[in-house]
């Protein structure tokens, strides 16, 4: 009969402990339940397509030290929640961006870096031309209400002042039209080098157009605090 009482005794003990830790472990999961309610939603990352020719498709490199490879990799050290898209295409003029504008634009995509012209440039291309190209890309981008950083690049004076003046005027003339972020040249970072012998030598390709790992380094240093202004104005 004691053996009973005790038997008892433990099982409504053992009873109560297992009520306690069902209790405990209810408590535990609506507490669970109420933090993940009231935290807020994980960021997701902001898309970014790159439109741009040879220089941002990597011409060249080994993908992974190209442009758009090299600023994911900077932009993801400063802690940014982005997605970049690369769509470069070498030999690219501004209107064979503005030809695939539309489908570089898939729904995903939360904003554009827009970096043509020198094909053009090579071409000698009327600058009213890719003006008219340039427009309409921006155009498009306006109308899915997506911010843009436009970047440029400046005429050497081989065709002229007249055609150097309407060349490096129709960037920052239509980033201003379009209230879009501006950089004045995508090679910028190389041409501030106070030796531009020594530059060449030790930031492009041979063939003195493209730069090599190294340069894009430097580029997307000089590129990278625009290219966080662009996903802040991106960002919901």
């Amino acid at each position: 009969m004691g053996g009973d009482l005790r038997s008892k005794g433990v099982a409504r003990a053992y009873g109560a402990r297992g009520a306690f830790r069902k209790a405990r472990a209810g408590l535990a999961g609506l507490a669970g339940a109420v933090w993940l309610a009231l935290s807020p939603a994980m960021a997701e990352p902001v898309t970014v397509a790159a439109l741009g020719d040879s220089l941002t498709q990597g011409y060249g490199l080994p993908q992974a030290d190209g442009f758009v490879p090299q600023l994911q990799r900077w932009l993801e050290a400063q802690g940014e929640e982005v997605a970049l898209i690369n769509a470069g295409v070498s030999g690219d003029t501004t209107a064979g961006g503005l030809s695939r504008v539309d489908w570089t634009l898939t729904p995903e995509v939360d904003a554009m870096i827009v970096a043509l012209g020198g094909n053009d440039l090579l071409r000698g291309i009327d600058p009213s031309v890719s003006r008219a190209n340039l427009d309409g890309i921006l155009a498009k981008a306006q109308a899915r209400e997506l911010p843009v950083l436009l970047v440029g690049l400046v005429a050497p004076g081989n065709y002229g002042p007249e055609y150097k003046a309407a060349f490096d005027t129709m960037y920052p003339e239509l980033a201003e039209a379009y209230g879009t972020l501006h950089v004045e040249s995508f090679l910028g970072a190389l041409t501030a080098q106070v030796d531009q012998v020594q530059a060449v030598r030790d930031y492009m390709q041979s063939d003195g157009i493209h730069p090599n790992a190294e340069g894009v380094a430097l580029i997307v240093e000089a590129l990278g605090p625009e290219v966080q202004a662009l996903i802040a104005r991106a960002a919901p």
